[in-house]
């Protein structure tokens, strides 16, 4: 492999990464971009930039995925296992799997939240969304999912011969 190819399969730059939306009115909003290839490894990366007032993501926590938050510019809430903590540029958000932790970035700030987004990229993966009761199992790459609610689920025996 030479050294284009290299820098094309390993490196990626905050900066220069291409931006999806990911919204949904009136509350979440947030510009994302990929940092690393989703082809099976184990750890992946992204940038999350978040408008003031708005959230990137659901509450919601990881039965296998651990989480690491990065706060490169802004202020936010971290809504965390029912409490809201303050958060700013340089802070380093460590979330452990489990139902313990559910959490969710609020940009409480006047500026852009701009935060990268680590994770452990365990498949299958179970997360689920107190505010709402879902659940929602991942069992491949990314875009591979199922999303329920507790007490909505098929009886085990259904459709079987």
């Amino acid at each position: 492999m030479n050294a284009d190819d290299l820098r094309a399969k390993l490196i990626r730059n905050l900066d220069a990464v291409p931006l999806s939306p990911y919204e949904r009115a009136p509350r979440y909003a947030s510009r994302t971009g990929d940092l690393t290839a989703r082809d099976g490894r184990q750890l992946g990366a992204s940038i999350d930039i978040v408008p003031p007032g708005m959230r990137g993501c659901p509450y919601h926590f990881h039965w296998g995925d651990e989480e690491m938050f990065v706060i490169l510019a802004g202020d936010a809430t971290l809504r965390v296992a029912g409490e809201l903590l303050a958060v700013k540029a340089g802070d380093v958000i460590s979330i452990p799997a489990g139902p313990d932790y559910p959490h969710q970035l609020i940009n409480t700030g006047s500026s852009e939240l701009k935060v990268l987004s680590i994770s452990t990229q365990q498949r299958p993966e179970i997360c689920e969304y107190p505010d709402s009761g879902k659940l929602a199992a991942f069992p491949g790459p990314r875009g591979q999912s199922l999303i329920q609610r507790h007490g909505e689920s098929l009886d085990y025996w259904d459709g079987e011969p």
